[in-house]
């Protein structure tokens, strides 16, 4: 692990300008330019809050709250875009980048460290618009709002890890893609994002304490609906998958990197 990081570090340029290339090229010949960044997420958090929250008057149990729904909804949202991002980009990081890996001689480590920043720029837009919105509504939670980075930090380190995971494994078999496709369906469905736990009966609820995304994801809606800070009894699981998936990620990276090439 310390020689990954070292390589890192060493092509932290590369890394850098690299996230910066690719934003820039993402709306270069775009007549709006970087502002599609900004009204993609305002429009669906416009959505979330609109629609769901007043015409459809989606409540919460317990929440009387006009735009409950709409930060519940939000909050989930905006968590659960970020894994989602980060694990599809980097499983089709190696293959997406063929050309690059034959050209150059670098760590390739290096790729899923761009997609995952690249992912991160994304987020921060998107959640700086979310806070944005609180503010207008006098929805600001309090200091609960500063537990929000290390969430976000444990769904890099899981996502990224089974990113890698499923990025050296697309290498070696192509249908990797098309199955994460329809896992992430499920998983998106399996995870409390659009409906809370207490609609749910006890059966179901403990088949869903077992997705790792549920402690996350509801602790992030605890913060900005409640100002609840998290249960750290609840972190402990989806923290310690986080913490195996990221160092079977490194093991398998570095025992496939030299067969990586050849397979590309």
């Amino acid at each position: 692990m310390n020689q990954q990081l070292k390589a890192l570090w060493n092509y932290r340029g590369f890394i850098l300008g690299s996230v910066q290339r690719e934003f820039q090229e993402k709306y270069r010949n775009s007549l709006l330019g970087a502002l599609w960044t900004v009204l993609g997420p305002l429009s669906n958090i416009l959505i979330y809050t609109v629609i769901f929250s007043q015409i459809m008057k989606s409540r919460l149990p317990g929440v009387e709250r006009s735009f409950a729904y709409g930060i519940y909804l939000c909050a989930g949202v905006v968590l659960w875009g970020l894994f989602v991002e980060i694990v599809t980009r980097c499983q089709t990081v190696f293959l997406a980048h063929a050309n690059l890996i034959k050209k150059l001689n670098f760590p390739k480590i290096c790729l899923p460290i761009i997609v995952t920043l690249n992912a991160l720029v994304n987020f921060a837009i998107i959640f700086l618009l979310f806070l944005l919105f609180l503010l207008v509504t006098h929805s600001l939670p309090g200091k609960a709002i500063l537990y929000t980075p290390l969430l976000v930090l444990l769904v890099i380190v899981m996502a990224c890890g089974l990113g890698i995971l499923l990025g050296v494994l697309h290498v070696f078999f192509r249908d990797v893609g098309q199955l994460l496709n329809i896992v992430l369906q499920f998983w998106f469905w399996f995870t409390p994002v659009v409906y809370p736990m207490s609609i749910l009966s006890v059966r179901v609820k403990a088949w869903v304490a077992y997705n790792p995304m549920t402690a996350l994801i509801q602790s992030m809606q605890n913060i900005y609906l409640f100002d609840r800070a998290p249960v750290w009894g609840d972190l402990l699981y989806p923290g310690l998958l986080a913490l195996v998936f990221a160092l079977l990620a490194l093991r398998l990276f570095r025992s496939k990197a030299g067969e990586i090439v050849d397979e590309l």
